[in-house]
Parts: C-alpha cells; structure tokens; sequence
C-alpha cells in the first residue's frame, strides 16, 4: 500500500502565507495534530516512512510515528514546490497580480516566474521517487508512508492516480488526514 499525509499546521498555515520550500516549524496546532493523528492511525501498518526534509514535514512524520519502529528516510524529491520570490506571500488567493494565484485556480495554465518551480519539474521530481522508490516498495508488498506538503502531495497523487494536471487540487488535502493513494 501507499499512503500520503500532509504536515501538521505551522504559523504561515494561519496566516495564508505561501511556505513553499522556506522552512517553516509546526506550531503548537500542528503537533497537537500529528500527536493525535498517532493514535488515530495507530493501528495502519507501515513499514516504511519517506518524508520531505522540510522540518514541519520531518517532525510531523516523528509525532505520527512516535514509539513505532518505523525508519524514517528523508528524500529531496519530496521538499515542497518551490514559489520563488513569492514566498511569504499572505493571501495570495486575494492578489489576481501574483502569477502564483494561477497554480491554485487553475493550475493547467500555471507558468513559473522568478525563481518558482514550474509544475512539470515538480511532477518530475516526485515522478522519479514515484518510479525508483515507492513502486517498487510496493511491488514488493510493502507499505509504505509518505510525509510531505499540499502541492508535493498533489503531484504525487495526481501522478498515481492519472488526474489531469487542471484538477491537481481536486484531492483537498487536509494537514495530518491519511490518505491511501495505492
């Protein structure tokens, strides 16, 4: 099996900021979170967990996986899309002049500007970890976990389960909620 889950909340969570690949903690919300989120999924078995090396994604999979013997292997390929200078951004669904709005109305159309990540180099990236890590985990009957970021785990998702690039966003992920994508 594969399963996704995105981090518990952090501070930029609250305020609309884009976080992208900043690095921003968990505040108290979000690892109250991923602790309850501990013992909602306690008996899900895992034999693995990759995680984004972003610390919210890291200490989320700690919290979710505490008093389990569960490794925990931190990927790149999992970090969070990039947003470039438009991190930090607050409320960027209100701004129609922020290039970055267009990835989350529609994201078909999203062209990457001033050092953002272009959608199909994010989808390459997870695509790689896709094909070289997590298929064949799962072939080999292995359930595996990952810990990442709303547009990482989109890619992912989307990828896994065919979705056209204009619905990416179409699985609403909510921070710390279990998703089994295969």
């Amino acid at each position: 099996m594969l399963y996704i889950m995105r981090h518990g909340k952090t501070d930029w969570n609250l305020r609309h900021k884009l976080q992208g690949k900043t690095d921003i903690p968990l505040n108290d919300m979000g690892r109250q979170m991923a602790s309850d989120a501990c013992e909602r999924y306690k008996d899900v078995h895992f034999d693995v967990c990759y995680c984004s090396p972003l610390t919210r994604a890291r200490d989320t999979a700690e919290l979710v996986l505490k008093g389990r013997n569960i490794p925990i292997i931190i990927d790149e390929r999992l970090a969070e899309m990039g947003f470039g200078i438009y991190e930090g951004i607050e409320e960027v669904f209100e701004k129609p002049e922020c290039p970055v709005r267009v990835l989350f109305f529609n994201p078909d159309q999203y062209v990457a500007v001033n050092g953002a990540e272009s959608l199909e180099d994010l989808i390459s990236r997870t695509g790689s970890f896709l094909d070289e890590i997590a298929y064949p985990l799962v072939k080999e009957g292995k359930d595996v976990l990952i810990v990442g970021h709303g547009a990482m785990n989109s890619a992912i998702i989307g990828q896994v389960r065919h979705t056209p690039l204009k619905d990416f966003w179409a699985e609403g992920l909510e921070n710390c909620k279990l998703i089994k994508i295969l």
